[in-house]
């Protein structure tokens, strides 16, 4: 990641939509899928779980004040939870809303968890699961909803584990 995806440093990789996966099997195949929509070199990074961890801690360690204004901060410490949980990574710029939808579209049958278009001001969650609410009770205060009892991330990620068979 680059310091130009930072907002008050905490990453902020606008016109991209990051993408989480379970397993490193699952971004591996996420990343075939994306093949027929011909990304232009460079367009597409992947993450490992301890690449991303590190980088995000490097982040949270590092973060303005201003950080906790809006989203970024909680996006961060919710991501950093996947992470520690051997979450995979996929970063797609993505020029306008109809690629970041197909983008999505593409990853969904591969286990993605979140599919998140960061926008100037809005970030986008484009991953749907059944038995999703609409979000709700967002706030720099309250965090992320991630719609399970306890309102954390990893509650949500032990919803959909990977695969059994599936190493990470």
């Amino acid at each position: 990641m680059d310091r130009e995806e930072r907002s008050f440093g905490v990453f902020k990789p606008e016109g991209h939509v990051v993408i989480s996966f379970p397993s490193a099997v699952q971004a591996a195949a996420a990343e075939q899928a994306l093949a027929p929509l011909a990304l232009p070199p460079g367009d597409l990074r992947r993450f490992s779980d301890r690449e991303m961890f590190e980088r995000l801690d490097e982040d949270l360690a590092h973060a303005s004040p201003l950080a906790g204004i809006g989203q970024e901060l909680n996006l961060a410490k919710a991501q950093r939870e996947l992470a520690a949980r051997g979450y995979h990574w996929l970063v797609v710029r993505a020029g306008d809303d109809e690629l970041a939808q197909r983008i999505a579209d593409a990853v969904r049958p591969h286990g993605a968890e979140r599919a998140q278009l960061y926008g100037r001001f809005v970030i986008e969650e484009l991953m749907d699961h059944p038995g999703d609410l609409p979000q709700v009770a967002e706030s720099p205060d309250r965090g992320l909803d991630a719609q399970t009892r306890s309102g954390e991330e990893g509650e949500r990620a032990d919803l959909r584990p990977a695969p059994e068979d599936t190493p990470r």
